[in-house]
């Protein structure tokens, strides 16, 4: 099925002490370009941040005024492609893979969205595949997408979720980029 990529890389990093999240880099590739050679197959990839160097070309947006946060993001981010599925991801899942993509597209089904589980199982709403006229109605719904909660966002939502796994493990704190196991990945 045809998806479109929507990539949120605007944060604060305020646990990064203000780092670009985004262009940290772990095994030679920076967090956000590991999530844009996960999603390569994408129709139309948006990202929605500050412009920055990319191993491969996208669209590039931010939602007005800036520092919106995610949901907000999301907002701005909607308005390009037109393939019926959405994959939504922040710039900082770095062991998501092509093959995580494809299992979320094509296990979305008869769902809003099909999600990934962290491997803690905690639920990921911002490394999901989504229908996109879900998002265009719950957007609608919301009003001022400015500083609204993402779990308000999706609360209506029909979603199916994957096992625990390391792709939907998102990379918060610096010990979340020291941490051992990550070298053998």
């Amino acid at each position: 099925m045809p998806f479109d990529a929507l990539v949120l890389a605007g944060g604060a990093s305020r646990r990064f002490g203000g780092v670009d999240k985004a262009t940290l880099v772990l095994e030679g590739v920076s967090l956000l370009d590991r999530v844009l050679t996960a999603t390569i197959r994408a129709e139309t990839t948006v990202v929605v941040g500050p412009i920055r160097p990319t191993a491969r070309p996208v669209t590039w947006t931010q939602e007005h005024p800036a520092s919106g946060g995610p949901v907000a993001g999301i907002a701005a981010g909607l308005g390009h492609g037109s393939a019926p599925v959405i994959v939504l991801v922040s710039c900082d899942l770095p062991w998501l893979t092509g093959a995580d993509v494809a299992a979320l597209v094509d296990g979305i089904a008869g769902h809003d969205g099909h999600g990934l589980r962290d491997d803690g199982g905690r639920e990921q709403p911002l490394a999901a595949a989504y229908r996109r006229t879900a998002l265009e109605r719950a957007l609608a719904e919301i009003g001022d997408p400015r500083d609204q909660s993402v779990r308000r966002l999706f609360a209506g939502f029909t979603m199916r979720w994957s096992e625990p796994t390391r792709a939907g493990s998102d990379v918060d704190t610096w010990a979340d980029l020291d941490d051992p196991t990550t070298a053998a990945e």
